[in-house]
């Protein structure tokens, strides 16, 4: 009997799936050499789902979360929006995750940003994201780099990535980040917030519609004067996420070409085809 077979003697079935226990696949595949995220797509290659996604299968499928723990996304900014996108995919359970942002957690940031404590004052939001999503899912190879994406760290941080997600607060560095994904072919996910207000798109290679929205003289937006509450970026980053993992998996359709505007005062949702 090999490693993974003692483990699968143990399987549940929950519905059509059968379920195995992944702190149990963990420890045997440990035993073995063997990385937890190897161990994991093994397994659900072999038809048995890791119990930590078993909530997954009904709207990814096997496939999908495959396909997720196997992919790498690049997540620049790391806070009101970064924070939550970040602790989100490692949940979902992407396999590798490089989270970029040079600042540190100040008073400031403790109304909304989900990563942000009294205890973390002063400790940079990059390094506090790479650790809480380990914490979370210890099959994620999490990544916190503290330095700001600029033309210069743009190589090191998207090489062999396969998916970048906008969490910047600054027309500036969306400037260099669009223009260093669209060079290399990377789809991006990006998204704003303001106050009650909120916008996501989706940028596929070749397609420029959506880099409208970032003209203007200004570096900042409308959030200087409208600050921005905590439900805000919580609405916005699972919009984010939930774009992000449906260009991985394939699953669903995706707003390209498109900006979905978020009014949460007036509780309206209205989608904005792009030219």
């Amino acid at each position: 009997m090999n490693w993974f077979e003692s483990v699968a003697l143990d399987a549940e079935m929950i519905g059509q799936w059968k379920m195995i226990s992944f702190l149990a696949l963990r420890n045997a595949a440990e035993e073995q050499g063997i990385s937890p995220a190897e161990a994991e797509v093994f397994s659900l290659e072999q038809g048995f789902i890791p119990s930590r996604y078993i909530r997954n299968m009904g709207t990814l499928g096997p496939e999908g979360q495959i396909r997720l723990l196997t992919s790498s996304i690049a997540v620049i900014g790391c806070g009101g929006l970064g924070g939550l996108v970040s602790d989100l995919l490692a949940r979902a359970g992407v396999g590798r995750l490089v989270l970029v942002d040079g600042d540190v957690f100040d008073e400031t940031n403790l109304n909304r940003q989900v990563l942000a404590t009294e205890n973390l004052i002063g400790v940079s939001k990059a390094r506090a994201a790479a650790a809480r999503a380990l914490e979370i899912n210890g099959a994620v190879d999490a990544e916190g780099r503290q330095c700001r994406f600029d033309p210069f760290t743009a190589e090191g941080i998207l090489d062999g990535i396969d998916l970048a997600v906008d969490c910047l607060d600054s027309l500036s560095g969306r400037r260099v980040l669009f223009a260093e994904c669209a060079s290399r072919e990377i789809p991006l996910v990006s998204a704003a917030i303001a106050g009650f207000w909120g916008q996501v798109g989706v940028v596929l290679p070749g397609e420029d519609a959506l880099t409208g929205y970032l003209a203007g003289e200004s570096d900042k937006g409308i959030e200087e004067e409208t600050g921005n509450p905590p439900f805000t970026p919580a609405v916005v980053a699972a919009l984010e996420c939930a774009q992000a993992i449906k260009l991985l998996t394939g699953k669903g359709t995706v707003l390209s070409d498109q900006l979905l505007w978020i009014d949460l005062a007036d509780d309206e949702f209205t989608r904005l085809r792009l030219r």
